[in-house]
């Protein structure tokens, strides 16, 4: 790889295209979708979120930092309504939801340039770089897509299987 000729505009949101929508979110949803709804709004005390509350609060999360900003729309999320609901929104709502968000975000990723990157962005009162606004996204869906399987394997007591194909190969 000839670091002259490496296109890392391309290759980073490639990259960051490919963790978010092509392996996080199948894996998510399939597992959510394996869910009843009780157990998509089950919580083990009130400090502590289920995995309803961190599906809105990925969908905000990813709507602000991707959309709303590199479209340079105005920013009208209520971060903390993510975490109040109580209401027990049907799983295929909130998935419906986050599938609708993901795949504008992935038409973002589609269309930025290294000018984009490059450019400063002020989201949640942070000034960041275009660059900085997508490993955030990536970064913070990754660390409660974890969470969420997590629950998940708790509740079911079982392995998610998404490992089987390199277990069985025996490679580390």
């Amino acid at each position: 790889m000839n670091p002259d000729t490496f296109d890392f505009t391309h290759a980073f949101l490639d990259y960051s295209r490919a963790k978010l929508i092509d392996q996080s979110w199948p894996r998510m949803r399939s597992t959510v979708e394996s869910l009843t709804d009780e157990q998509i709004w089950w919580r083990p005390n009130e400090a502590s979120n289920s995995i309803g509350n961190l599906l809105l609060h990925l969908n905000g999360n990813v709507r602000q930092w991707l959309i709303t900003s590199f479209n340079y729309e105005e920013d009208a999320r209520n971060r903390p309504t993510e975490f109040a609901e109580r209401d027990h929104l049907p799983t295929r709502i909130l998935l419906d939801r986050l599938g609708t968000t993901l795949n504008e975000a992935a038409a973002v990723l589609n269309r930025l340039t290294a000018d984009d990157l490059a450019a400063t962005l002020n989201i949640q009162g942070y000034s960041v770089s275009g660059l900085e606004a997508i490993c955030h996204v990536v970064e913070h869906f990754s660390l409660h897509y974890g969470q969420i399987l997590y629950i998940a394997k708790q509740l079911r007591g079982e392995d998610l299987g998404f490992y089987k194909d390199l277990d069985a190969t025996g490679r580390a």
